[in-house]
């Protein structure tokens, strides 16, 4: 295939500069992309599909595509290629762009377009390509028309360079690059367009450079340290504050565990971490980690004690809507610090006092080693920090206990259940299932990577990331996708990827028939509209469905048979789901019940929440 791919290069302008462009994709590190079928995109697919170095993933869906090659980006951090035709095509990818921009996911779009000459004027299969994506992408081009010269050769090289850097730069995210094609579009000679000569070739635009090295070597420094003289009140300030918490969403560098959980240490300060934060599961010290903290900051009785006065957060907001109310409930007395490694604005609650654009792991290694030089007043009184801890424990005992007494399916349980099993990566839809995973996830010895799309917290595509992260993923690696009946609904042409790429992930369906996560909300107030405008039930049997597409379908009755279902889809390969069928009103009413519970153990087992 490769020494196709060099005879078209030689023979056809287009696949000359197409080559040339691949091949430096290929010199920068982006090795996987993602190709919907199309006929104006024929020469980007057919010299993917020849280059030796890069793995094509075709998908027929282009929404579905998008996500696939989320999931995938996702899990690499490395840019991943996706490619469409054009028309309405292109338009497909938007949900999966905006995601990714906002959760700074490195994607390369690579839409093929007609000529300038078809444009606007009726032309069948095009519309306005341009800057289509608007701005949930960090960088648009409209690329020249294909050229066999030496200065056009030069100028797509360095164009391949350039976009695929952009994706990983600082803040990272998706870069759109609108490729016009004229016919024809297959890598036959064209006659009115001939080739130069050899001997008026520079070699390095057509061959690139020797030692496969790029054409243009990019460099991004990192997210520098801040100076001493920076960190003196912030340190300062934290020596002084025995009433802190440290907060950690998603999207913090797996290398921040240590120094952070080091710096919670000598600060005596509780961490409130977000399931995607990673921080709740592995080998390292879990002892200041809690994780139920959703659940017992819905109590008047704590929130209204325990105040405080300083909170140094990381990455994204939680998931936790609790958390966000108590910040605001003390907004008057808190202070808030957020440290943003992407150099944006993570801080949707228009609270904190300062945000610093700085590598997090140094920030905390830097942090700590400053009050090193100045002990914190506060460590030898860790009334806060105990009152937190046992807070947190006597919270997961209660909601573990009760869990046993539901006579019905309880959704929360899925996530202690399979907090018990040896998972290595979880991915979990927005709605109810990330709610009760932040509830009922409380961490596991095992390094488990829980992931999910909480950048626009759609419910689209969710199918299609979790194969994407799945498939560049150790063949011993079994993973886990945890969604909702509609979520799942969306993406049914996502399962086509495990079929079409062999690939493995164990689907944990919870149908409940609907959004049950309206059931929670106010829109219950008006019954004679719920079900049809909110509720939304659809009645569907998903099991053929999953067999369509290969797939092993299971529905369970008992916990038993859900952990017997779960481990021979982690034990075996292919697509196997999982049907937790469950009922929405019921749901809602054990909830409320594990609150009650929670806060009658909490004010009868901690004296500092006892009323005075």
């Amino acid at each position: 295939m490769e020494q196709e791919l060099t005879r078209w290069r030689h023979r056809n302008p287009t696949y000359a500069y197409v080559g040339a462009f691949v091949d430096e994709l290929a010199r920068c590190g982006v090795h996987n992309v993602v190709i919907c079928p199309g006929s104006r995109s024929t020469p980007l697919a057919m010299t993917f599909t020849s280059h030796s170095a890069i793995r094509v993933w075709m998908h027929v869906d282009e929404r579905s595509a998008a996500y696939f090659a989320l999931g995938m980006a996702k899990r690499l951090q490395r840019p991943v290629a996706l490619v469409c035709t054009s028309g309405t095509a292109a338009a497909n990818f938007l949900p999966a762009v905006v995601e990714a921009k906002l959760t700074h996911v490195p994607l390369l779009v690579l839409t093929a377009d007609r000529p300038h000459e078809l444009r606007d004027n009726g032309a069948p299969q095009a519309i306005d390509q341009l800057r289509l994506y608007g701005t949930h992408v960090k960088w648009f081009v409209d690329v020249a028309l294909p050229e066999a010269t030496n200065a056009a050769l030069r100028s797509i090289r360095t164009l391949a360079c350039r976009a695929s850097a952009l994706t990983l730069a600082v803040p990272a995210g998706p870069v759109h690059l609108n490729m016009p094609f004229r016919e024809p579009l297959m890598p036959d000679p064209i006659a009115d367009q001939p080739l130069p000569p050899a001997a008026q070739r520079d070699a390095i635009a057509w061959e690139g450079r020797a030692d496969n090295a790029p054409y243009v070597a990019v460099q991004d420094a990192a997210l520098g340290a801040l100076e001493p003289a920076q960190l003196v009140p912030l340190r300062d300030l934290l020596a002084t504050t025995p009433q802190g918490l440290i907060v950690v969403g998603p999207g913090v560098p797996d290398a921040i565990t240590q120094p952070l959980l080091q710096l919670a240490r000598r600060l005596d300060y509780p961490v409130l971490a977000d399931p995607l934060s990673q921080l709740r599961c592995g080998a390292h010290d879990r002892s200041l980690v809690l994780a139920s903290y959703d659940a017992f900051l819905r109590l008047n009785a704590f929130t209204d004690k325990m105040v405080p006065r300083l909170v140094l957060r990381f990455g994204g907001m939680p998931t936790a809507k609790p958390l966000l109310l108590y910040l605001q409930r003390h907004a008057a007395v808190c202070r808030q610090v957020v440290v943003d490694a992407q150099s944006g604005w993570q801080e949707p609650t228009q609270l904190a006092e300062e945000l610093i654009h700085a590598d997090p792991v140094v920030f905390c290694q830097q942090l700590f080693a400053a009050l090193a030089e100045r002990q914190p007043s506060h460590s030898q009184a860790p009334t806060w920090l105990q009152t937190w801890l046992q807070v947190d424990l006597l919270t997961r005992q209660t909601l573990q206990a009760a869990l046993q007494d539901f006579p019905r399916p309880f959704e929360g349980r899925v996530f202690t259940e399979l907090a018990a099993l040896s998972l290595s990566s979880l991915y979990v839809s927005n709605s109810m299932p990330v709610r009760d995973l932040d509830t009922f996830f409380w961490g596991s010895e095992h390094a488990v990577r829980i992931v999910g799309n909480r950048g626009a917290n759609g419910i689209d595509g969710v199918v299609s990331s979790a194969l994407g992260f799945s498939a560049t993923g150790e063949q011993s690696e079994r993973a886990v996708l945890v969604i909702g009946d509609l979520a799942f609904l969306h993406d049914l042409n996502g399962l086509l990827a495990a079929r079409l790429h062999g690939l493995h992930l164990t689907i944990v369906l919870v149908n409940n028939d609907g959004g049950g996560i309206f059931s929670f909300l106010s829109q219950t107030q008006h019954p004679e509209h719920f079900e049809q405008l909110f509720g939304t039930p659809t009645g569907l049997d998903f099991a053929p469905a999953v067999q369509m597409y290969g797939g092993h379908f299971q529905h369970v009755e008992s916990w038993e048979q859900f952990r017997s279902a779960v481990q021979q889809g982690l034990s075996g390969t292919g697509l196997h789901v999982v049907e937790v069928t469950t009922e929405r009103d019921s749901n809602v009413a054990m909830h409320r019940q594990l609150w009650q519970a929670i806060e009658q153990t909490l004010v009868r087992r901690i004296p500092a929440l006892q009323a005075a």
